[in-house]
């Protein structure tokens, strides 16, 4: 420190006026206070530096004396009974600044209230806990939406001491660490840094007598139920927020959420892709071959008709719009019913019908596996 200009510790010129010295060191306090920069190890010996050139600068005296002769101000160093930074000859002294506690009040708004009043830390309100649970649904009642109420285990203000902590008929007592400000200084030397007191962990109170109901603590876990409202169209997965139905929350805070996650049971016949379903309808290769109408069921119950033409193939692919699930952004939307067709082949036969198959296939005199024979020829195969 006794190597280096103070003007430049502070960026400013020597011809500086006492406003513009303290405005400078406001600044770089601000900018290198260690609160502000908790990964910088550099930060602090920074700060140090500038509080040690402001606490110089800052006092005309000091600083006539200074500008005197900077190496002969210091003398070498506290080793040759030189002036330390802050102190008389050969001591080391203690910062007494007018204006630190109205620079410091100040951080609150820049390091997100670490370093603002310790009133403001105190009484600072906090939101309650949001709470996450899952509800089972049939198929039928997620297609069509359902009302229903659900467990939701949150915390809240202990009704016996009314959040305090204490047992009835006592109140929690100013620490006696912290003398109620929830704050303790820790000594660095030149200087001194703020924390939370870690005897009532900030709150400036200490509890003698915990409340048995909430062993001190000032909160439970209860299980309340919440009616929730399940929207036509809810798919697995899906999660419904409800507005302050979570945990409650601190020293006058809202209240949490609560979200409840939607688990809907798979349904035999009907898959859903998106607001659409997929079903897949068996049909006898004789319908699929003369071509017929079949009624085909529809995820709300009841049926609709579809015409299958001639020569239908399995695996072909019909759709039915607006018979798939309610959409839950749009109301009066729905997505559309996909039907697959798969032929089913008997896998025992009447000797009547093995006639009328045989004759069939003389009458047609085909071999369907002959086209895949002439191309595997043509391709070498």
């Amino acid at each position: 420190m006794d190597t280096k200009d103070l003007y430049k510790v502070l960026g400013v010129e020597k011809s500086a006026s006492q406003d513009d010295i303290r405005r400078a060191y406001r600044k770089l306090a601000r900018k290198y206070h260690p609160d502000a920069n908790p990964e910088d190890p550099d930060a602090e010996t920074r700060f140090k530096e500038v509080q040690q050139a402001y606490e110089i600068l800052s006092n005309p005296e000091k600083r006539r004396e200074y500008d005197r002769g900077p190496r002969e101000y210091f003398g070498g160093g506290a080793g040759q009974g030189g002036r330390q930074p802050g102190g008389g000859a050969g001591g080391a002294g203690e910062a007494s600044f007018s204006d630190l506690s109205d620079l410091f009040g100040g951080f609150g708004d820049i390091f997100g209230g670490r370093s603002g009043t310790q009133q403001q830390r105190r009484s600072a309100s906090t939101k309650g806990d949001d709470v996450t649970v899952t509800v089972n649904l049939r198929f039928k009642d997620a297609f069509q939406g359902i009302t229903t109420r659900v467990n939701a285990p949150a915390e809240e203000s202990c009704g016996d001491c009314r959040g305090t902590g204490a047992a009835p008929g006592t109140a929690p007592r100013t620490c006696p660490d912290c003398g109620g400000s929830g704050m303790k200084n820790r000594d660095q030397g030149f200087f001194a840094l703020s924390g939370t007191c870690s005897r009532c962990g900030g709150k400036g109170t200490v509890v003698e007598k915990p409340c048995p109901a909430c062993s001190g603590r000032g909160r439970v876990r209860r299980v309340r139920q919440v009616t929730v409202k399940i929207p036509a169209g809810a798919r697995d997965g899906m999660k419904i927020r409800v507005p302050g139905r979570g945990g409650s929350g601190t020293r006058g805070g809202p209240a949490g959420d609560l979200y409840v996650v939607t688990r809907v049971e798979e349904h035999p016949v009907f898959k859903r892709q998106g607001d659409d379903f997929v079903a897949e309808v068996p049909v006898s290769f004789v319908e699929a071959a003369l071509g017929s109408e079949i009624a085909v069921p529809r995820p709300e119950g009841g049926t609709v008709k579809l015409r299958l033409a001639a020569g239908t193939q399995d695996g072909k692919q019909m759709r039915v719009r607006g018979a798939g699930a309610p959409r839950a952004k749009a109301r009066g939307e729905r997505g559309d019913l996909m039907v697959k067709i798969r032929l089913v082949v008997p896998e025992k036969l009447t000797k009547r019908e093995k006639e009328i198959l045989e004759a069939l296939a003389d009458e047609r005199d085909e071999d369907v596996r002959e086209r895949l024979f002439r191309e595997a020829r043509e391709a070498g195969a």
